[in-house]
């Protein structure tokens, strides 16, 4: 009897039931329909063409943007006894024939491929010996140009489309606007029209904003009156160490993370944040990709995201259990005019754009009229450093390159360090090590599985202690066994990159189309607007801002969001406010603005109660409002 998706879902994740939507999406794909599936972060996009891909007879392969998620949920699938492999630019090409071989004897049932190995003609020429059932492309709105993430990398699954008309296109996203959602279609060469679309709305999230030029003291606050797992989100990574730091300071435990860290530091603190080691994530967005944890109660915006998609992506990453859970975004007065800077960081002068792309060139020593399909390692901060140029502004300026074609600057692909056995077993007896060599080497033996089938993920460090042995000995044995043909060695690495898709160009002939210059300043400024007005304005629930921004009808107000909690009718002064002030300010100093809400009492009445406690020097209020029990308190 022919299995049905909900026996793959019971077999292989041990799960009774879908999620809403999943299984529509999931028979419009399993019916052969180009399908386009909106489903708001943390709604389970990935079952909805994992489970598909182990029904159908052939291969899926699933165009991802994001290298790191690639290799977790190749990991993940794994583990769950189900075939699968990733190809990208950071594996080496003994790495890239055995998944090619595996493909062709039919030993990978879903296939993870970054969008630039679609420009590869080895990899399409390879792909058509294959029977490929389903073509996914997730993080969909990277194929449009009004999407605030475009990659023109993922212009080219439209033309990998060609090669297998019959193939259906199941396009996935979690944050796109009606004219994104079309353009999706458009591009992808949908049959006809079929979107399942799950509502933005998320009924357990309450979305706050706090308006408080002292934000520090005002997330201390916030994370002192809540429980659970937290995520705090920054703009710079020099913050997220400066915020981690303060926040250890006031007794909250909190790590810091950001794409700057090295595979091993990135892996230990999310560990112990997974692990409830440590309660506070202080991040740049580059955390959150693939993070499941489903117990967040509190995602903090300490910055201003330059859009509502990017906003909305990160909050939803509090709540995905269904519990109580809140978003809380920091504003102050002066976010207003960082935001407008935001523009000019992004679409730097076009002359500075084109001396970057030369300055570019001169760094990874680029000949004009050369460099077409080439792929150089790029160190960007050596690179800004080297020309004393300003980091923001050369950063888009590579970004607008890459999106005009001229080139494709991939940032922080960052790999572990891996192995793979390749002499026979037998041939063991006859090497020559010595005690501290063989010891390194029998941990390994002991300690991973799958070395003489597949490249297999190591941690130097791990090995070294097991074997009691220094790292840099780990190291040096593994290059040893490597000159011997023992195994393969790949050492890790972080290895930004630039790919050029074109030849490289005089400065002079170097030219931003208005789609990707002009139109979308156009549409970052649009995008800021809106972020404004969610942030700043107080006249509608931020909820129902939210709904109509991706193309929603609300139906009525939240109730949970700060706006809507100040609509409520506010209750006179109880016979004990003054207990019940005293009482949250107990542990710490807190706003006048928090004492107001938290009461829910009204705004006149806190004020007055607060002014009797100071009178009798119970209380302390400074000049930022914030309200402290007194050291010199008196008693009646």
């Amino acid at each position: 009897m022919a299995l049905s998706p909900r026996d793959i879902l019971s077999r292989y994740w041990g799960y009774d039931d879908f999620r809403p939507l999943q299984l529509d999406i999931i028979e419009s794909v399993l019916a052969g329909h180009d399908t386009l599936g909106l489903l708001p972060t943390g709604g389970g996009k990935s079952i909805t063409f994992q489970v598909p891909a182990m029904l159908l007879p052939g291969l899926t392969v699933v165009v991802t943007p994001l290298i790191s998620l690639m290799k977790d949920q190749v990991d993940n699938l794994r583990k769950r006894g189900i075939k699968a492999a990733y190809l990208h630019a950071g594996l080496t090409r003994s790495e890239h024939a055995l998944v090619f071989d595996r493909c062709r004897l039919g030993k990978v049932k879903m296939l993870y491929v970054s969008p630039e190995k679609l420009r590869s003609e080895q990899f399409i020429a390879v792909l058509r010996e294959i029977e490929v059932s389903l073509i996914v492309v997730d993080e969909a709105h990277c194929i449009s140009q009004w999407g605030y993430d475009f990659r023109p990398s993922y212009l080219k699954i439209g033309e990998l489309r060609g090669y297998f008309p019959s193939v259906p296109v199941l396009a996935l996203t979690a944050s796109a606007t009606p004219e994104v959602v079309d353009d999706i279609m458009v591009r992808l060469g949908f049959d006809e029209k079929r979107v399942f679309a799950k509502s933005f709305s998320r009924e357990n999230i309450s979305y706050i904003v706090r308006n408080d030029m002292y934000k520090d003291r005002q997330l201390v606050n916030i994370l002192t009156s809540t429980a659970g797992s937290a995520i705090v989100y920054v703009r710079s990574r020099k913050r997220t160490r400066e915020i981690a730091m303060m926040l250890e300071d006031a007794g909250i435990s909190a790590e810091f993370y950001h794409a700057g860290l090295d595979i091993e530091d990135k892996n230990e603190k999310q560990r112990a944040w997974k692990d409830d080691e440590v309660r506070v994530m202080v991040a740049t967005n580059a955390f959150g990709m693939g993070i499941d944890k489903p117990d967040v109660r509190v995602v903090v915006h300490y910055d201003l995201p330059s859009s509502l998609e990017e906003y909305y992506q990160e909050a939803g990453r509090a709540g995905r259990d269904g519990k109580e859970s809140f978003a809380v975004l920091l504003v102050a007065k002066t976010d207003k005019g960082r935001l407008t800077r935001m523009v000019s960081d992004a679409f730097p002068d076009k002359d500075f754009i084109r001396r970057v792309y030369e300055l570019a060139g001169n760094f990874v020593e680029v000949a004009v009229g050369s460099g077409y399909n080439m792929v150089y390692e790029f160190n960007f901060a050596l690179f800004v450093k080297t020309y004393g140029l300003p980091p923001l502004p050369t950063r888009s300026a590579m970004q607008l390159l890459t999106q005009s074609g001229y080139f494709e600057f991939i940032e922080e692909v960052t790999m572990q360090s891996r192995i793979m056995i390749t002499a026979k077993k037998e041939e063991f007896y006859s090497i020559s090590l010595d005690r501290e060599e063989e010891s390194v080497f029998n941990v390994i033996l002991r300690s991973y599985t799958g070395l003489f089938a597949d490249f297999v993920y190591i941690n130097e460090s791990v090995i070294a202690r097991r074997a009691e042995v220094s790292e840099q000995r780990v190291y040096e044995t593994l290059l040893k066994l490597s000159r011997m043909h023992i195994l393969q060695y790949i050492p890790r690495k972080s290895t930004p990159y630039l790919y050029y898709t074109t030849s490289r160009e005089l400065p002079k002939y170097v030219a931003l189309p208005l789609s990707v210059y002009e139109h979308q300043r156009e549409r970052l400024v649009k995008r800021i607007e809106s972020m404004k007005r969610f942030a700043f304005a107080d006249d509608e629930c931020r909820v129902n801002v939210m709904l109509r921004y991706f193309g929603e009808k609300p139906e009525k107000d939240c109730g949970k969001c700060d706006v809507c909690r100040s609509r409520r009718p506010r209750k006179p002064a109880p016979d004990g406010l003054d207990a019940t002030i005293l009482y949250m300010v107990e542990r710490q100093p807190r706003s006048l603005a928090y004492l107001i809400n938290e009461s829910s009492c009204r705004k006149e009445d806190v004020i007055a109660e607060v002014r009797r406690l100071v009178a009798r020097g119970v209380l302390t209020v400074d000049s930022a409002m914030t309200v402290s029990k007194s050291c010199l308190r008196h008693e009646d």
